[in-house]
């Protein structure tokens, strides 16, 4: 006899979720939504099981902005080991060609990575989530099949080499890169490897910043956990940021009562006074958040994505 399911709760709002090692992103997500008891839940972009670090969930109507966040640019910080190329580009993967290292100095390194800096062409890896006639390459990659991937175009803002951490091997570098969407840390790696003349491939990945979330203080599951345990939903739903959080750098639009219910209704309004085109965070007068809308050049603001009120 199965289980009766758990009620699940209305609950809007974005936790900021130290992902730990070892879970998928939806395996992290899916754990957030148990403790929320989440009518719906999602996360703007995954990270590897071998990553840690900053994924944004996103509760209930919060989930409808997803989009957005999808958009962002990233911060990670990353160790790479030289000499070692594997099938994944991580450490998870086996070892299939090896190189001995060469000499490390701070010119070298220097040189290279000022190469990756800028707009540059990336190839994915066969392990990642894009799919080809709608399988994801990962499946294919596990099956031993190889297919040509195009290469894109991304950013690298910011790529910088720290200083060694603590126990950290001679043979490794650690990384800190500013990048755009769709930039891959295990391509980049290897493909700095490459430039040295070794290979190379990750065996740390954290992300610190998403978007507007830059370096922020995150939560544990097991924090999670312990709040729920002590205080119940209340506690752990003031570690919610709010629904538009992620867009909160957008220019607001304040609508009257009158004006908010014809624009809840799928009307564009008159917003005189507000941004004179693009993407607005949409609120009723008292600070009830609407949703999101776009501006024309006649002061005149159209629902995009509303919020259920």
């Amino acid at each position: 006899m199965s289980k009766p399911r758990r009620p699940r709760r209305p609950i809007d709002g974005v936790l900021l979720l130290d992902k730990p090692q070892g879970l998928s992103s939806n395996q992290a997500l899916q754990r957030v939504r148990h403790f929320y008891q989440a009518d719906k839940a999602g996360h703007t972009g995954s990270l590897d099981p071998l990553a840690t670090g900053l994924l944004p969930i996103c509760l209930g109507e919060a989930s409808k902005f997803t989009q957005y966040l999808l958009e962002a640019d990233k911060v990670y910080r990353t160790r790479i080991r030289l000499g070692q190329r594997t099938t994944t580009g991580d450490a998870e993967g086996d070892v299939i060609a090896e190189a001995p290292v060469p000499e490390l100095t701070i010119e070298a390194v220097e040189a290279v990575l000022a190469r990756f800096r800028g707009d540059i062409a990336q190839v994915p890896p066969m392990y990642s989530a894009l799919k080809k006639d709608g399988r994801p390459l990962y499946e294919l990659a596990r099956q031993g099949i190889e297919i040509e991937r195009a290469a894109r175009h991304v950013t690298i803002y910011r790529l910088e080499r720290l200083l060694p951490e603590e126990n950290q091997r001679a043979d490794e570098l650690l990384l800190e890169a500013h990048v755009s969407k769709g930039t891959y840390i295990r391509s980049l790696a290897e493909d700095i490897g490459e430039a040295l003349g070794c290979g190379a491939h990750v065996v740390m990945l954290r992300r610190l910043s998403h978007g507007p979330f830059v370096k922020p203080a995150m939560v544990t599951l097991e924090q999670l956990e312990q709040t729920l345990n002590e205080g119940g939903f209340d506690a752990i739903d003031r570690l919610l940021l709010p629904a538009w959080a992620g867009i909160a750098a957008w220019p607001r639009v304040v609508l009257s009562e009158t004006t908010a219910y014809y624009l809840l209704q799928g009307q564009a309004v008159q917003a005189p006074g507000s941004p004179a085109e693009g993407p607005v965070l949409l609120f009723e007068q008292g600070g009830r958040f609407l949703g999101v809308g776009e501006m024309d050049d006649d002061s005149r603001v159209a629902p995009r994505r509303l919020i259920h009120t």
